[in-house]
């Protein structure tokens, strides 16, 4: 079969489909966003600064109404069986199986992270973190990837602490770095 065959088989199983009314439910949550940003907006204090005369207020009360002016609109293309393209260069088999101990890996890492970030501060559980995904992805050169790990984690934390002025946790290396 042709490539433009294909494509136009695509179209017209696509087209017999009708609406995809799963997308109803992406409009009712893009309006309860809308409203739930717009009602924290307005709770926040207006306050006036000389650098800053119009203050924080105006760019989520902006965000929350283009959200409930998206979601009608979205509404309506769906109401007219607008349909997404499918990525053409997509490489994705959906036919395969969930790798169940990668995803568990990678939460398990994000969790020790989560737990040991104040203790041991932000370089040593940072590096643990990109270690322990680059292991959990399939990497399987540890002392490559711990040097590489430590070396993101470092300048992480110098990037924040110097380019940013946020200081992440320094933890057990508190007096050293």
């Amino acid at each position: 079969m042709s490539v433009r065959a294909s494509e136009e088989l695509d179209v017209a199983v696509r087209d017999s489909l009708g609406p995809d009314r799963a997308q109803y439910g992406l409009c009712a949550f893009l309006s309860l966003l809308g409203v739930l940003v717009i009602l924290d907006a307005g709770q926040i204090a207006h306050l006036v600064g000389g650098n800053d005369p119009i203050g924080p207020r105006p760019v989520p009360m902006i965000l929350g109404v283009l959200l409930l002016v998206v979601a009608p609109v979205y509404a309506v293309d769906v109401a007219r069986g607008g349909r997404g393209e499918p990525e053409a260069g997509e490489d994705i088999d959906l036919s395969t199986r969930i790798d169940w101990r990668t995803v568990l890996l990678l939460i398990g890492v994000f969790a020790v992270n989560a737990v040991l970030i104040e203790r041991l501060g932000w370089v040593i559980s940072g590096a643990l973190l990109f270690w322990g995904s680059a292991f959990a992805l399939g990497s399987r050169h540890y002392v490559r990837d711990l040097a590489i790990a430590v070396t993101l984690s470092l300048a992480t934390f110098y990037g924040f602490a110097v380019g940013l002025g946020v200081n992440l946790p320094a933890g057990v290396l508190q007096g050293i770095l």
